[in-house]
């Protein structure tokens, strides 16, 4: 478990820390332009932080974790099955559920979240970089606004998606790496329709929880 808890999400930060900066930096960019015209770009800040925490960084992580954990998964269980190295455990009377499966599952559950938590900080830097630097937004006043609005409600329920994605990810990547047949060419498909199902699988989730939290 420890070592997939390195896997997902020591190795992960650098991907996981520039894409949410990216991200921050291309909405703040992006929200200060429409808010311009009414003089409310003070607002700038606020509008990343909460959408950043209910929805973009959870999302982001995920997609980004799920391209290049959750194909490794797939394609390195797919490896075992078809090379029988599965077929040898249950020989040896060693459960593959419980030595290769769970110790994914339980590393996504963990870093999944704490990833998410990592690319709200970073991605609202980038946006308050950008706000404050290139669209000179007045920085007191704006990171007061944010503050205000931003309750740790909303970081707490975009770590809960993320939890709850982690655990979508690695349960649907290992099941069709555990299932995984005719070779190579087997594991390439298990490894493609992993991902694919899977985030597909985050988004549905995603609008469900949405609805369940502020419906």
């Amino acid at each position: 478990m420890l070592e997939q808890m390195e896997r997902i999400g020591v190795e992960s930060v650098p991907i996981i820390g520039l894409s949410s900066l990216a991200i921050g930096m291309i909405f703040s960019l992006q929200m200060v332009q429409l808010l311009q015209p009414f003089r409310a770009e003070i607002a700038v800040g606020t509008a990343v932080a909460v959408t950043l925490a209910r929805e973009l960084a959870p999302i982001i992580t995920t997609l980004m974790l799920i391209g290049k954990n959750g194909s490794a998964m797939a394609a390195e269980l797919g490896t075992m099955r078809v090379t029988e190295q599965i077929d040898a455990m249950e020989t040896m009377s060693v459960d593959p559920i419980h030595f290769l499966t769970v110790p994914r599952v339980m590393a996504c559950i963990v870093m999944f979240p704490m990833l998410t938590l990592m690319a709200n900080v970073i991605g609202v830097f980038g946006a308050w970089v950008v706000a404050v630097g290139a669209m000179e937004v007045e920085s007191a006043t704006y990171l007061d606004q944010m503050f205000t609005v931003l309750r740790a409600r909303d970081i707490l329920q975009g770590m809960l998606k993320a939890g709850v994605m982690g655990y979508m990810t690695a349960i649907i990547c290992t099941f069709y790496g555990y299932h995984a047949e005719n070779g190579a060419q087997g594991v390439g498909e298990a490894s493609t329709k992993a991902v694919v199902s899977s985030s597909v699988a985050i988004l549905v989730a995603d609008y469900v929880m949405a609805m369940i939290f502020w419906g």
